[in-house]
């Protein structure tokens, strides 16, 4: 289907790795610069130091902590950038080796100057190899259509608005409710027939059912189809394979993308094993996509337009675009998903008063445990949404948000200039009490908008507001924010208050490390939860 695979140290040089890269990237500059209008120098900007007097980490003593036995050489990254913190401030310069270096930011301030400055195409640093892979080692098969997982500049906006009118649209929801809710009592049962009759809690292997079901629920959006990998197909080696290769992509980018590596003039073992597990990730997605794409061709619908599936709508714009979007949908909506509902079942299970209070909620959208949910019900979850957006604080997916500045910037006294790469961390800022009043519990009264609700201890919930709105951005900003945003969320709502409403969740274990980083945060601990039945 994909042809003969080539081996990659055929596809690899020292010299085309880096001069392809370096040509990727000029180009998407020169677009966006000559797409960006004029802009005066900001004020302040003769006053400010010079750029290069901000601190700087050594690139050498970086690497020798990053060693075996270094002070790095066991920490998460998370937790090197904190220690980078506590030792340069909140703005330093961090080298990556290969490529042009970070402005590191711990600042939400900045994060505001940095994002209002992006520009028409955001430019987001990273996924470098799957861009490699997608214009250069696959090129045959992406055809020019390489996705908006890792394009810029131009590329990523003719994709990106290609496919914003169908996977934007809030309608585009409401055609899932019935195939989300089905998939989700297919969770419910499983986790019934997996617990152990006696103390209720499910396998240490609990993580894979959590995949499986978000596989799942994005199949039935970017496939038009359940896999039935809950039940039906449960051995099928497709998916299991998925699962691994998902896992291993994301490890491998983390320490590809983010830590100093020679790949972009030598072919590490590290990086022929992530574009090995790029080509298995191609082969099974595609394997799913084609036959979907075949199975729609083959049975037109007959569905008005605006019942039409995703996928189907896609198709009608541009068949490549709807392949490649397919693709991005089950590569991203996995690991992800599975991180953010393992984050909201974590808090609700340590925090039993605030489960009870949303179970309250839940009842009056579902009566019964196993009635149906409508697009009137689920406009009146105040309290859902507000524990899904306070477990995103407390476990974040990522570390951050990053940006290439395209306008001349000052931040804390220094000049940036035009161009340069800026990482914003937030992963350390949404538990500090600065800028979250208690700013470590799980109190989803924060997010409520009645202005007369009161918290536990009296206090108007306004005050527990974040210092600033650019702190928490589990979605992203502007333009980039991301475009499966609507899917996520039905999925984590559905899923959520499906399961809620049937089960009691208990977690008798610590919570500390309960997630790693990689690319993204990944959970790091058996998942034994304990699910006790509701009774009514």
């Amino acid at each position: 289907m994909l042809g003969q695979r080539v081996n990659v140290q055929q596809l690899v040089r020292i010299i085309p790795i880096q001069k392809r890269l370096q040509t990727s990237a000029a180009s998407s500059a020169l677009n966006v610069s000559e797409n960006e209008p004029s802009i005066a120098r900001p004020a302040g900007w003769d006053q400010a130091r010079p750029y290069n007097e901000i601190p700087k980490v050594s690139m050498i003593h970086f690497m020798y902590n990053l060693m075996p036995g270094g002070k790095y050489s066991k920490m998460q990254f998370s937790d090197i950038m904190l220690d980078m913190r506590r030792q340069h401030g909140p703005l330093f310069r961090l080298p990556v080796l290969g490529r042009n270096e970070f402005l590191v930011s711990n600042d939400p301030h900045h994060f505001e100057q940095v994002l209002r400055a992006e520009g028409p195409w955001p430019e987001r640093p990273g996924n470098h190899v799957l861009h490699y892979h997608r214009t250069e080692a696959r090129k045959e098969f992406y055809k020019g259509v390489a996705g908006i997982l890792s394009t810029q500049g131009e590329d990523w906006a003719k994709f990106r608005f290609s496919v914003n009118p169908v996977m934007m649209q809030p309608k585009t929801v409401r055609l899932y409710y019935q195939k989300m809710s089905d998939v989700n009592k297919e969770f419910i049962q499983r986790i019934r027939d997996i617990r152990d009759s006696n103390t209720f809690e499910v396998p240490d292997t609990f993580e894979e059912e959590i995949n499986r079901w978000t596989l799942e629920s994005v199949s039935v959006v970017a496939l038009d189809k359940q896999l039935g990998l809950m039940n039906a197909n449960r051995d099928n080696p497709q998916a299991k394979k998925l699962f691994d290769v998902l896992n291993l992509f994301f490890e491998l980018s983390g320490d590809l993308e983010m830590k100093p590596t020679i790949w972009r003039y030598v072919a590490t073992p590290k990086f022929k094993k992530l574009i090995k597990a790029l080509d298995d990730i191609q082969e099974i997605t595609v394997g799913f996509v084609n036959e979907a794409v075949e199975r729609l061709e083959r049975e037109p619908s007959n569905k008005p337009e605006h019942e039409q599936s995703v996928l189907e709508k896609l198709l009608k714009t541009n068949k490549q675009i709807a392949i490649v979007m397919a693709i991005d949908m089950l590569m991203a909506g996995v690991d992800t998903t599975t991180t953010a509902f393992t984050g909201a079942l974590l808090c609700l299970a340590k925090n039993p008063e605030k489960q009870a209070k949303l179970r309250e909620e839940i009842r009056r959208i579902l009566p019964n445990k196993d009635s149906e949910f409508t697009e009137a019900s689920m406009k009146n979850v105040p309290y859902l949404r507000a524990c899904i957006k306070e477990s995103l604080r407390l476990y974040p997916l990522t570390l951050g948000n990053g940006r290439v500045i395209y306008s001349d910037l000052v931040l804390n006294g220094y000049q940036v200039p035009s161009k340069t790469q800026v990482l914003m961390l937030s992963s350390g800022l949404l538990t500090d009490d600065q800028h979250y009043p208690r700013g470590k519990e799980f109190l989803p009264e924060r997010w409520l908008r009645q202005s007369k609700t009161e918290t536990s201890d009296g206090k108007c919930p306004h005050a527990l507001k974040a210092s600033s709105p650019f702190i928490y951005l589990p979605f992203g900003f502007g333009p980039r924010m991301c475009i499966g945003k609507r899917i996520v969320e039905m999925e984590l709502e559905l899923g959520l208050a499906r399961l809620i409403r049937n089960y009691k969740v208990e977690f008798n274990y610590p919570t500390e490390n309960a997630f790693k980083s990689v690319l993204i945060n990944v959970p790091n601990i058996p998942l034994k939860f304990k699910f006790t039945d509701i009774a009514d």
